[in-house]
């Protein structure tokens, strides 16, 4: 059955302004009234005045609570929140202490922020969901999943579990440490830590790749196990992942070790890969010889050796489900060029640790969103003060400004303000939510002197050069170029193939693009305080190294490592300069 487009309204008519109004204030009652009796609640310096406002008054029931929480609860950071929820990395570890900290009861699990920029994860509790709301985008997908076989590309690896005690001293709950998708996953699937020993040396009905492969902790290994027994499996329907990064890093993989999965799938035997011994046994009990199938394989050949190679190795591949927007987008051509034109490649949803946030407004657009939440969310002009004084409710917001998400959650955040933003582009004309496109995070951006260049003016940059004639962009991150006494924004990228007759162009391409963002560009260059963008590429499989290398210095899951859209971290820059085959 065919779904209808959905075309997002200019302006909220009464009627749905009401709706929408009605629907943001109960929602925030319930999590103020569920939330202000808890340790946070009770004593954070943050909500002292709103304390006082409310004294007296029935949480429930009151129509003042509203104007008084947008009156008196300021905007918060982590930092607000860091000294309650190192409460849970004391010892001894007792439910008396750490029951109601920032919600009701204890968390599910205490999720960790990816730190892209290589500042300190950011590590938040996330309690059980009590109040009606949308479902994470990850539990609509993988309920909605294809009844074939998936390939479900996904960490269940714990940093640490957290043994709270009752009070006889026995162990009364473990609580996880791991990433947000980690947890997610777990959670749609019913996989709680305690029965992993159960699922070792099992496929899940419907995978591909044995249960035990989600704890492999080297990126390389993780993705070559997984794309072993893809490569096995021709009936494939369905690549499930966090972002679009890892499937174009194992298709990278394949095609370095072509050789060896293609000779393993023959012998039946799990190839010499690094860092998989904990698990080895169990991959090694599923995984038998198919020589038919690897005759098969190597008549096709490596990726990229025909078009639509994954058609050609999975004829039932259907779609790939990753998160696909924003920078990622870059990466589209290069996933294109292995699937096909006929495979959907479909977005997960948009949210960040803090947050679950959003869906797609429809399936076959990638770069709109709508906001769905079982949170309160509420909104800050990017051309504004940030101060609480000037946050907007959604209702008030214009199509085509750029806003920051300030979230109230379940999870116990207040008016925390979120460092992405958004650019409103109209409202879901069934509910009157906000429809809108990622514009980029608000600390990954360049800042000069007369003017900062913003994620969203950085990409504008590559997709300027990123052509036929000058180079085919495989993925970038950008930088503060110092080498010279004249500063200047500098690119390092990987690119497709070689670059093209009109590379020499390309520094005055970018600038030209730069100045498009804003024309202060042009004159600090034409003052000498600005140089013409650098552009150095480096060599092919740079950036999924790098993953794997920031995976293994920061101990974080395989799924969560991002290449930043802005690399400011010295170690990082000069790992990846040495890399450098060529500049422009």
């Amino acid at each position: 059955m065919s779904i209808s487009t959905v075309y997002p309204l200019l302006s909220l008519s009464p009627e749905l302004k009401a709706t929408l109004q009605e629907c943001v204030e109960c929602r925030l009652r319930d999590t103020v009234e569920a939330n202000i009796t808890t340790q946070y609640g009770i004593a954070a310096a943050s909500l002292s005045l709103f304390r006082q406002a409310i004294a007296g008054k029935d949480v429930k029931t009151d129509p003042t609570i509203i104007m008084d929480f947008r009156r008196a609860v300021p905007l918060t950071d982590y930092e607000s929140y860091s000294p309650f929820v190192a409460k849970f990395f004391g010892n001894p570890r007792k439910v008396s202490e750490l029951e109601n900290i920032l919600a009701p009861g204890l968390p599910s699990f205490i999720a960790v922020s990816s730190s892209t920029i290589g500042t300190k994860s950011k590590l938040l509790p996330k309690y059980p969901r009590k109040l009606p709301g949308a479902r994470p985008a990850i539990t609509r997908l993988l309920n909605a999943a294809s009844s074939g076989k998936t390939a479900y590309i996904y960490s269940f690896v714990n940093q640490e579990l957290l043994e709270v005690l009752g009070e006889d001293g026995d162990v009364m709950k473990k609580i996880p440490v791991c990433s947000g998708s980690c947890a997610g996953a777990r959670y749609v699937q019913n996989w709680p830590v305690e029965t992993d020993s159960t699922r070792m040396g099992t496929i899940v009905p419907g995978h591909v790749s044995p249960w035990s492969t989600g704890l492999i902790t080297h990126h390389r290994s993780f993705l070559l196990v997984h794309a072993l027994f893809a490569l096995s499996e021709p009936t494939l329907e369905t690549f499930i992942t966090t972002f679009l990064t890892l499937f174009v890093d194992l298709i990278h993989f394949i095609q370095e070790d072509w050789d060896m999965l293609i000779t393993s799938i023959r012998e039946g035997t799990i190839p010499d890969i690094d860092r998989i011994d904990h698990v080895r046994t169990y991959l090694q009990a599923n995984f038998q010889a198919n020589p038919q199938r690897a005759e098969e394989l190597q008549n096709i050949g490596p990726p990229l050796t025909c078009p639509a190679w994954a058609q050609q190795v999975w004829p039932n591949i259907k779609s790939l489900v990753c998160v696909c927007s924003g920078m990622f987008a870059i990466l589209i051509p290069k996933a294109r060029s292995v699937l096909g034109p006929n495979v959907l490649i479909r977005n997960m949803g948009y949210g960040c640790t803090e947050c679950a946030m959003g869906r797609m407004l429809n399936a076959d657009d990638n770069e709109t969103f709508v906001f769905e939440t079982g949170d309160v969310l509420e909104f800050l002009d990017t051309s504004e003060a940030v101060v609480h004084d000037n946050i907007l409710q959604a209702w008030d917001l214009q199509p085509g400004k750029c806003y920051q998400p300030v979230a109230t959650t379940q999870d116990g955040l207040w008016r925390y303000l979120i460092d992405d933003v958004v650019q409103i582009t109209g409202f879901d004309p069934r509910n009157g939510s906000p429809v809108f496109k990622f514009y980029g995070r608000k600390n990954l951006a360049i800042q000069f002197q007369y003017a900062a260049i913003t994620e969203a003016h950085l990409v504008s940059i590559i997709q300027a050069i990123n052509t036929e004639d000058i180079v085919k962009v495989q993925e970038f991150t950008a930088v503060v170029d110092q080498r010279e006494p004249v500063q200047t924004v500098g690119f390092f990228l990987e690119i497709m193939g070689d670059t093209g007759p009109s590379a020499k162009l390309a520094r005055h391409r970018a600038f030209e693009a730069l100045v498009t963002t804003n024309e202060k560009h042009q004159h600090a260059f034409d003052t000498g305080k600005i140089r013409l963008p650098t552009i150095r590429i480096v060599k092919p499989g740079t950036f999924a190294k790098y993953r794997s290398w920031r995976g293994e210095t920061m101990n974080a899951d395989v799924g969560q490592v991002k290449v930043p859209v802005v690399m400011s971290n010295e170690a990082q820059q000069e790992w990846i300069a040495e890399r450098v085959i060529t500049e422009l």
